[in-house]
């Protein structure tokens, strides 16, 4: 739940972000952090996979969306909207620590 929360922000904060730049870079952004997660993932760890990639290119995916929520919230929101959004991250960082440790570890196994 914390990780998609983080997720829907980054969702959200990268084209707000990106808008005033280029339109296109904000629609493209929109479109790499859904699709790239959505077509690499690490066999285990989802229900279908697309393109079957180690953990830790899961783990990385993951971490791109965190640092782009963080990031682009600073960047494109007020200050008190950008804290809770910052917050939520680092809880998703210490949540995500169990669902890393199998990912890295099923991909030794393999």
């Amino acid at each position: 739940m914390l990780r998609f929360a983080t997720e829907l922000c980054a969702w959200v904060a990268a084209p707000w972000a990106l808008a005033s730049w280029s339109v296109t870079a904000a629609v493209a952004s929109v479109v790499l952090l859904i699709g790239l997660p959505t077509v690499f993932s690490t066999p285990g760890d989802k229900a279908q996979v697309i393109v079957a990639v180690p953990g830790a290119v899961t783990i990385a995916l993951v971490l791109l969306q965190l640092v782009v929520a963080v990031a682009a919230s600073w960047s494109a929101w007020p200050v008190w909207a950008a804290v809770p959004v910052t917050a939520l991250t680092g809880a998703c960082l210490v949540a995500e620590r169990t669902r890393w440790r199998g990912l890295l570890a099923a991909t030794a196994r393999a």
